[in-house]
């Protein structure tokens, strides 16, 4: 181990310690790595400028953090989450499995779990409260549900993945699509052993003339989805431009039809989604410096040659790099896992003939579980915050649920065809 990285090893551990922001320890750690090591710091910015602000797919990035403020702003949240009551209130637990249902329309719009938890979460967790579930499974099932949010497209964290691995976005996202509602699935399975075990009520059934009018309401919602990604796959627009699309079209049904925004609130939403993204900004910056001295140092070259000498089998090197990301994932955040690690075992992955879009997929619902997983999950802080529960209540509900998400993660690790097959149907 040469000094430069044994000195970003020491500041990376002290930065956990102290608990400082992970991109300043990164920043500090890529500075005192070229200080030691007598290069030029002025390289940092010019690989940054050059392998990461020049990339046409970042711009997907801030147009999707827009359109999730929208969404969350401007009514959308309220539509989606009434519909979902009138298509599967009725259940026993049937607020449960609105929530879930809930959150797999809202995730074609946004391709965040934290605009979920944070937005829709709120009405979720008040609407369960309600109805007298308890807090702790409340904020659980809305916590593991926020997770289809990246997995069924679009998704903020496959945008960053396509751009470290030259994976097609489009394929990526037809990806998501099955693995998402097998997620949702699983989940309501869960729900309702769990609501007969515990006598969960059932929601008042809908006649059907509200069932039409609710359906009537959200349609200008529902069909974000529709617009979105049938874009995408007619080949109209980019992933890109598609994310545009999608801002445009949620102001417009914000604006005119809901009527949930003004100016004011337009201008309040721009200021919150550039410090959003000023945020991302630096994580990006900060990981990429790091991600610059990983490669000088050939450290994926290092980690893919002793994975191989413990085994050439794909199959147990899956398992191993899904424990090794599982553990991550429970002390940092998704981000810097997604623009640090993944560049790291990306050689490894294409050296075992291991398809990129399956092997993406797959990482990013890794990475949604570490965000429910104790003891940083931000998705365990976030409904916690907006609900006022003690973390403790939400954890012990939790745990279950993070078992029904660790066997859809096995699922899709060892029957890859769940995640292939639309690609390979409508990819092209």
């Amino acid at each position: 181990m040469s000094l430069g990285l044994l000195v970003i090893i020491t500041v990376f551990t002290l930065t956990f310690i102290l608990r400082m922001p992970i991109a300043f320890g990164m920043l500090a750690g890529a500075t005192f790595y070229f200080l030691v090591s007598g290069q030029d710091i002025s390289l940092v910015a010019e690989q940054v400028l050059s392998n990461l602000y020049s990339k046409y797919i970042i711009l997907a990035v801030p147009l999707f953090v827009f359109t999730a403020k929208v969404m969350n702003v401007g009514k959308v949240t309220d539509r989606v989450f009434a519909f979902a009551g009138a298509l599967v209130g009725s259940l026993r637990g049937g607020i449960g499995h609105v929530n879930v249902l809930a959150s797999i329309i809202f995730s074609g719009m946004t391709g965040s779990a934290v605009a979920d938890a944070s937005g829709l979460g709120i009405m979720e967790i008040r609407a369960m409260r309600k109805e007298g579930y308890d807090d702790g499974f409340s904020c659980a099932i809305t916590a593991a549900s926020a997770t289809i949010g990246p997995i069924f497209p679009p998704s903020i964290p496959m945008v960053f993945y396509a751009m470290l691995s030259g994976a097609s976005v489009g394929s990526l996202f037809l990806g998501g699509m099955l693995p998402g509602l097998l997620i949702g699935l699983a989940l309501m399975i869960y729900i309702a052993i769990i609501a007969r075990k515990r006598n969960f009520p059932r929601g008042r059934r809908h006649s059907p003339a509200e069932f039409f009018q609710h359906t009537f309401r959200a349609i200008p919602a529902l069909i974000t989805p529709v617009i979105l990604l049938g874009g995408i796959y007619t080949g109209v627009v980019t992933a890109t431009e598609a994310g545009a699309v999608a801002a445009f079209y949620g102001l417009l049904i914000s604006f005119f039809i809901y009527r949930a925004i003004g100016f004011r609130e337009l201008y309040e939403l721009l200021v919150d989604t550039v410090k959003t993204c000023g945020i991302l900004a630096i994580i990006l910056g900060s990981a990429f410096s790091f991600s610059y001295i990983v490669a000088v140092e050939h450290i994926p070259e290092k980690i893919a040659g002793l994975l191989l000498d413990i085994t050439t089998n794909k199959y147990l090197l899956l398992l191993i790099i899904n424990i090794l990301f599982l553990i991550l994932g429970m002390f940092i955040d998704t981000s810097t896992i997604t623009l640090v690690f993944i560049p790291m075992v990306l050689p490894l992955v294409e050296q075992a003939g291991i398809d990129l879009v399956h092997f993406g997929v797959m990482i990013v619902l890794n990475n949604m579980i570490g965000l429910t997983t104790p003891p940083f999950g931000m998705l365990l802080f976030i409904v916690s915050g907006v609900s006022g529960t003690p973390l403790h209540k939400i954890i012990r509900e939790t745990l279950p649920m993070i078992f029904v998400l660790l066997v859809v993660l096995i699922l899709i690790t060892y029957c890859p065809d769940i995640v292939l097959w639309l690609p390979r149907t409508f990819g092209n």
